[in-house]
């Protein structure tokens, strides 16, 4: 089953993908999110599946498709269920401004096999294959940064650490930069970074700092996939954040470290991201005439696979087409 779904979740996100880049630097970050949206929900129903949106847009009444709980899919007797957790733009101001590294990305797993995280942020510590297992959030960045270093056999100023751009990581850019390592500084996108910490060849070791918890459980089903680790903890801007966690059945505790299987402990577990926009991972949108060429990372944690999906979508066969295969 997990082979056949993850073929038909990355039609979902390359349709999402090729909609909103049709926004790419035209200042629409509205307009680009709202035609992932849409793709994404109007390709669910196409797929023979009876899933539900564990993490998405928000509550029903915040959004009017793809949010918390709703039914999609052509459910039939006898399906499985599935769980879905979606992001159908992630890095909606990169589109907007045709900056690099914007995907549209999905988890799904069997039914409870990802966290019901509430929309608030949690600070994330991401590391690959290697350095999985050795490193410890509750530890200072400077001692975690010496252990991925002597995991990887290699100095700290050789080290590659993304975090994103705000003013609440002026300490922890400090601490990293007083440790000798590199930053790579990003304006979106947390959830592309942490994936590409896991693949080799990308020149990111870590991620650290605080994002978006919903990102964060997305993040771990594709760490999972890739053997990589995260570790979390959520960080509440206030009351009403902390009540809706105990409304999703998710501890209000901010001291509780969540593990990469915390968030997604799935045994049927799918990740799929196409890019929409230049990436350090992934290719954008190209369009051509009567066409678009897409590039899509999918992978299955029980079948072992990790495919990069080159495809042309032909939308007028009639045309002669203007692409090189």
């Amino acid at each position: 089953m997990e082979t056949l779904l993850a073929l038909e979740m990355v039609r979902v996100t390359e349709a999402a993908a090729i909609a909103s880049a049709r926004f790419m630097g035209r200042g629409e970050r509205d307009a680009a999110d709202r035609a992932a949206v849409e793709a994404m929900r109007h390709t669910f129903d196409e797929v023979e599946m009876a899933g539900t949106i564990v993490i998405g847009e928000g509550e029903r009444d915040e959004a009017p498709m793809l949010y918390i709980g709703e039914q999609v899919g052509q459910a039939a007797a006898g399906q499985p269920e599935i769980d879905i957790a979606v992001d159908p733009l992630e890095g909606t101001n990169l589109v907007a401004l045709g900056l690099a590294n914007a995907i549209t990305v999905l988890a799904a797993s069997e039914k409870g096999g990802l966290l019901n995280a509430p929309d608030t942020y949690m600070e994330k510590l991401c590391v690959g294959p290697v350095a999985a297992g050795q490193v410890d959030i509750r530890v200072p960045p400077v001692e975690n940064l010496n252990r991925i270093a002597a995991a990887l056999r290699r100095n700290i100023a050789d080290l590659t650490v993304v975090v994103l751009d705000r003013p609440r990581h002026a300490d922890l850019i400090d601490s990293i930069r007083g440790a000798g390592a590199r930053i790579k500084l990003i304006s979106d996108g947390d959830l592309s970074a942490a994936v590409s910490c896991a693949v080799m060849g990308t020149g990111v070791h870590a991620v650290m700092g605080i994002g978006g918890a919903p990102e964060g459980v997305v993040t771990a089903a594709a760490l999972r996939c890739l053997g990589g680790e995260i570790q979390a903890r959520f960080r509440f801007r206030n009351d009403d954040e902390r009540a809706r966690a105990e409304r999703m059945g998710t501890s209000s505790d901010e001291e509780r470290v969540y593990s990469t299987t915390d968030l997604a402990p799935g045994e049927t577990l799918v990740f799929s991201a196409t890019g929409v926009t230049e990436g350090d991972l992934l290719n954008g949108v190209r369009f051509f005439g009567g066409g678009a060429r897409t590039h899509s990372l999918v992978m299955g944690y029980q079948s072992k696979q990790v495919r990069f999906v080159d495809t042309v979508h032909m939308f007028d066969r009639d045309r002669p087409p203007s692409v090189r295969l």
